[in-house]
């Protein structure tokens, strides 16, 4: 079996996904876990990058990898945890349940993919995809698409509302 550039790329980055969610897990430090999840966020859009989807990628970038760990990491400044504190958990019998349900997924997947057929028809995936992915969004997910954009909504009210209460509690505390 001879292996392509491309085939060896995917088990490269897919590794690195792997090993990031697999290190935030198990890391005790915080900022350790953000680093790792960066990992997996650039690995993954490096995947996108083999499936000639550029543009999910780019966005896979700049908001995952670039907001949302910057986001995690004033969170971690703001909070000031108490990394210190923290005790190794687990031991020998963790890791060995941790190794043995990676092996079992992989298994899963494996089987699930194993005889996946897509059918013969060839579509052109890498020709205008941001035209693809606007069309389909703007059109065939349209309801989804606004949904998310009111889950959002909601969640930066939930935020704001949780952040307001905690500033009163602090007030009456003084």
């Amino acid at each position: 079996m001879i292996f392509s550039g491309e085939f060896i790329a995917f088990l490269a980055l897919a590794l690195v996904a792997i090993m990031g969610g697999v290190l935030l897990l198990n890391l005790t430090k915080v900022v350790h876990m953000v680093v790792a999840l960066l990992f997996t966020f650039v690995s993954i859009a490096g995947i996108f990058i083999l499936l000639s989807a550029e543009f999910v990628a780019v966005v896979q970038v700049l908001v995952y990898a670039g907001s949302i760990t910057i986001i995690m990491l004033f969170g971690i400044m703001l909070t000031k945890p108490d990394d210190e504190s923290e005790e190794q958990k687990g031991g020998k019998l963790r890791k060995i349940l941790t190794l043995l349900g990676i092996i079992g997924f992989a298994f899963a997947v494996y089987i699930g993919i194993a005889d996946l057929n897509f059918g013969s028809e060839q579509v052109a995936l890498h020709v205008d995809n941001t035209e693809q992915i606007g069309i389909a969004l703007y059109s065939k997910y349209i309801i989804p698409f606004e949904l998310t954009s009111v889950v959002l909504l909601v969640a930066l009210i939930g935020a704001i509302v949780i952040a307001k209460m905690d500033d009163e509690k602090e007030a009456e505390k003084e």
